[in-house]
């Protein structure tokens, strides 16, 4: 959530006299324009201008004007009569304030059920109820101060929390006073210095409290009516001290004044949503507009606004009171236009959002013209105080009914939101990149479940042990499941392990574990110091978590099983957040337990239930950017790269955001995802159980491997990089046995291509390829496996798939990159001897007819012989024999060191680059480039023909051949069969051009 000042935006002061103000009532014109320069300031901070990031200061302005005006009037009837009538003070307010208000919330409504979406229209009638009962403040408070109601769209009436604070203050201080002048009976002196002197203590103990809720809660220091009545107090005291026996030097009297006005300006344009507010911050605005209502002051002789060169006379010019005068209904109306706008039109920039503001004061000036002046000045409603008031009484009566029609009507449209039921559903699917198990061709088809009511509500059932930001320490009793066992599984992380909570704990059941969870909210698992919106400042409490919590796994018992997660946009600094991620992994690694990564769910940063709620039947309408949701995750390259050692990693991209187009669903499966606008409903989590389940099992139940030894689970491809675009991606999920994706691949079958333009595939290999499930499989845990066989007579068998698509090129000014995931076969030896896996693209001109090589290109982005701990790149290009490309041995890398490729998975890449000059293709190996070859010396057309066209990958483990044997090996009686080539994923992305 951001800064609390942006959320909550301050609103003016009012005029406080029943009639026109008159020079000899009290009336200081410089106040009326100081007014103006509040109000421009605030409006200028909602419009995002430039440079006035810190306008919200405004509201000080307004506060301290006041508490000034409203205590001189209270002072001047009890001097005048020795008394105050509080029913005409009340009746004043009331016909000036209130009917304004109203207006405003009587046409929201309407506006509301238009523009804004049903799920929000809910929260948009709390809102009317509140603002009308002038409790807007309390009831902001309570949601700003919500973790798990952060996110939402701002509300239209979200301005109404200063007028609440207002009205609060004139509820206890007017009759304060009258009961203070009612003691001293007409003893106006005595009153006048009790009056300092309460003062001054119920200001200092606000200005205290003001304190000490920032440090705890920034919302409530903001919003809260205690901790804002030292700024009123400030004004009160000015009203209360006898200024006028202190004439003092003119020039020192317009020092202070512009002195004053610099300080509001400064902190306009110097404050911004980092600076801790109010706190100490709100001194300098406080006093800078106490100095100079101090500067204008009225003198002896009567003078009512300083000395002629002071800023007073400047503010008491014709334009800046007249924006004064407007200044009330100005603000009213402009937050609900700006508001209401985005709600339509979506984000707006600060020149369409300046215009609105400015158009703005067409209603407000409708409203000062034929509401405020007639009934502010009306006879008939002036003559009797209970006129007054009942004015006011009607104008919280009618917005109060409306809201309740509305909000009837809101609610039989939604329905009430009752328990969430999956019946009618199929259950989540565990492979492939459907949700829920069903026929592809036959689409689900029935309302989103949950609908957009209970998705707002559907959370985790945890009790509540997400700790919260004030909190250090997680609950105790935060383990569920079976726990009289001695096993368990840990859930560790912020808000985005939460999510997880059901997932895990169904996980935890079918095995009769414990699942214990330790997150914390707005709480990043890396070690990153950061700033917390809900309590103002520094997140200290969360680095004392963390260290603790990490400290406590360490020395406690083992679990079965660490799963982590975080969010993965606490800083845009990808270096900073890999090494944060260090930091933390290095504590958990020393517990001996294996360690998950859940890598972050899409973010959609919107609000999703009610984009849901306003598109029942189209909530295609409500996917969002692929490109924002999806962040560049530093630790997922880095598991998927085979780079950290002990931690796995489960990647639900495919199915939250599957394909490659440019949007992610917020419905998949008649599923509604997200319960807001970074959060998977508990729904989705719960349907998630078994794709989850099947996928720890890798970890938590090893496969043994042919050497007994565990076989590492695949890891899963890492989403596409900022800028890039997916081409072809597979992960291999599926069940034991099946084979790959026919949509995908294609089997090579037989010992050539068709036509057999090349006996033994041209290289000298000794195996039949072949299309059985025996060489060619998914291993049903994510990977794939090309296992090569041998009969009893001797004959060797095994498998080789091409993609069906063939045409992966880099665009003209663009870069092409092809990735796999691969665990090379772990023997070596001779029990290795004529083993040649490899990962290779062709060019596709070779599917006419089967003939060009290697004119048509050819890319060997992995080759490994033999079982050596090493691997080849290799660029072919040209001519068979010779020519630029040295054939037949290639452009190649020469044997480059690959220890433990057998007992592990490792990334192979390799990069066509046509973005520079001359292009280059590189080769990478676990994101470190180890070949280059690029144009320079090649003649054009041979490098257009091999690189500059579409492409179709290959995956094959050959027995035998040209490669084996330069390197001193063939098959023979020692060679194993049954040893396969494991494939986690593959992808080819593009970027530019």
């Amino acid at each position: 959530m951001p800064h609390t000042a942006a959320q909550a935006p301050p609103v003016p002061a009012r005029p406080t006299t029943a009639t026109p103000p008159r020079p000899g009532a009290g009336f200081r014109p410089d106040i009326e324009g100081l007014r103006a320069v509040a109000l421009l300031a605030v409006l200028g901070f909602h419009a995002s201008v430039p440079h006035l990031a810190g306008g919200y200061v405004g509201v000080d302005v307004f506060f301290v004007v006041s508490g000034y005006l409203i205590t001189s009037l209270l002072l001047r009837e009890a001097l005048a009569t020795g008394r105050i009538a509080l029913g005409e003070f009340f009746a004043r307010r009331a016909r000036r304030l209130l009917p304004s208000a109203a207006l405003v919330l009587v046409a929201v409504v309407p506006l509301g059920l238009w523009l804004v979406a049903p799920l929000r229209r809910t929260d948009l009638d709390h809102d009317v109820l509140a603002a009308a009962l002038s409790v807007s403040n309390w009831r902001f408070v309570d949601e700003q101060t919500d973790y798990l109601a952060a996110g939402r769209d701002p509300s239209p009436l979200l301005h109404f929390w200063s007028l609440a604070v207002e009205e609060q203050f004139y509820l206890v201080w007017a009759p304060l006073v009258a009961l203070v002048v009612l003691v001293a009976a007409r003893r106006p002196r005595p009153a006048r210095l009790v009056l300092l002197a309460m003062t001054a203590a119920a200001t200092a103990g606000s200005f205290l409290l003001c304190l000490s809720w920032s440090r705890s809660s920034v919302s409530l220091a903001y919003l809260g009516t205690p901790s804002r009545a030292w700024q009123f107090g400030v004004g009160a005291l000015l009203a209360l001290l006898p200024w006028r026996r202190l004439k003092g030097p003119g020039p020192l009297r317009a020092l202070c004044g512009w002195a004053g006005a610099a300080a509001i300006g400064w902190a306009c344009l110097r404050y911004d949503a980092a600076t801790p507010y109010p706190g100490t911050a709100a001194l300098l605005p406080t006093l800078g507009t106490a100095a100079v209502i101090l500067a204008g002051a009225p003198d002896r002789d009567g003078t009512p606004h300083g000395p002629r060169y002071g800023v007073g006379r400047l503010l008491a010019r014709r334009g800046p009171r007249a924006v004064g005068r407007l200044s009330y209904n100005l603000y009213l109306w402009h937050w609900p236009v700006l508001v209401l706008a985005e709600a339509r039109f979506g984000p707006l920039g600060w020149p369409v959002k300046a215009a609105l503001t400015l158009a703005a004061a067409l209603p407000a000036a409708a409203a000062t013209r034929w509401v405020e002046r007639p009934l502010r000045n009306s006879a008939v409603v002036t003559e009797l105080p209970r006129r007054g008031l009942s004015l006011g009484v009607s104008s919280i009566v009618i917005p109060v009914v409306l809201a309740l029609v509305a909000g009837t009507g809101t609610l039989h449209l939604l329905g009430t939101g009752g328990p969430v039921s999956l019946a009618g559903l199929p259950p989540g699917a565990t492979t492939g990149t459907a949700l829920l198990r069903h026929d592809p061709g036959a689409p689900l088809s029935g309302p989103v479940v949950p609908d957009p009511v209970q998705a707002r509500n559907s959370f985790p059932p945890d009790r509540d042990c997400e700790t919260a930001p004030a909190a250090t320490v997680s609950p105790a009793d935060c383990v569920f499941g079976d726990t009289a066992g001695a096993h368990r599984i840990v859930l560790l992380g912020d808000s985005h392990a939460g999510q997880w909570f059901s997932t895990l704990l169904g996980v935890a059941a079918q095995r009769h574990w414990a699942l214990q969870e330790l997150v914390k909210q707005g709480c990043p698992l890396p070690r990153l110091t950061v700033t917390n919106p809900q309590l103002g400042r520094t997140y200290t409490e969360c680095d004392s978590w963390r260290a603790s919590t990490l400290a406590a796994l360490r020395s406690g018992p083992r679990p079965e099983l660490i799963v982590i997660a975080s969010l993965n946009d606490y800083t845009a600094d990808r270096t900073a957040l890999a090494a944060a991620w260090e930091q933390t992994l290095a504590p958990l690694r020393a517990t001996g337990a294996p360690i998950v990564y859940v890598k972050d769910t899409p973010v959609p940063g919107a609000d999703i239930p009610a984009c849901v709620s306003a598109h029942p039947a189209d909530p295609g309408a409500c996917a969002f950017p692929r490109a924002k949701a999806l962040l560049p995750d530093p630790l997922a390259d880095a598991v998927a790269a085979g780079r950290e050692p002990g931690v796995r990693m489960i990647d639900l991209d495919p199915v939250l955001c599957p394909g490659t187009g440019p949007d992610c669903p917020a419905v998949r499966d008649r599923i509604l995802l997200y319960r807001d606008g970074a959060h998977l409903t508990d729904v989705a989590a719960v349907v998630l159980t078994a794709r989850v389940g099947r996928l720890l099992a890798a970890v938590l139940d090893p496969a043994p491997a042919p050497a007994a030894a565990a076989t590492p689970a695949a890891p899963t491809a890492p989403a596409a990089g900022r800028g890039w675009t997916v081409l072809f991606r597979d992960d291999f999920d599926g069940p034991a046995g099946a084979k790959p994706s026919a949509a995908l691949w294609r089997e090579d079958t037989g010992t050539c291509y068709p036509g057999c333009p090349a006996a033994a595939w041209g290289t000298g290999e000794v195996e039949t390829m072949t299309g059985s499930t025996a060489n060619v499989r998914l291993d049903g845990r994510g990977s794939l496996e090309i296992r090569p066989t041998r009969s009893a007579d001797g004959a060797w068998s095994s498998g080789r798939i091409e993609s069906r698509r063939a045409d992966l090129a880099a665009p003209p000014g663009g870069v092409l990159r092809i990735e796999a995931s691969i665990q090379l076969p772990d023997l070596t030896g001779p029990a290795a001897a004529g083993y040649w896996p490899a990962f290779w693209a062709l060019g596709g001109a070779l599917r006419d007819g089967w003939t060009g090589w290697p004119g048509v290109g050819e890319w060997d982005v992995m080759e490994s012989a033999n079982g050596r701990p090493s691997v080849f790149g290799t660029l072919h290009c040209g001519v068979a024999r010779g020519g630029p490309c040295r054939e037949p041995q290639g452009l190649g890398s020469g044997e480059q060191p690959c220890p433990g490729c057998g007992q592990g998975f490792h990334s192979y890449a390799v990069e066509v680059d046509r973005s520079v000059s001359p292009e280059q293709v590189r080769w990478y190996l676990d994101g470190r480039e180890y070949h280059r070859v690029t144009a320079a010396g090649i003649d054009p057309a041979v490098w257009s023909r091999a690189v500059d066209h579409g492409m179709f990958l290959v995956l094959d483990l050959a027995v035998g051949g040209g490669l084996p044997e330069a390197l001193g090996g063939s098959p023979g009686p020692a060679t194993l069969p049954g040893h396969p080539l494991r494939v986690g994923w593959v992808t080819a992305e593009q970027r530019g051009g």
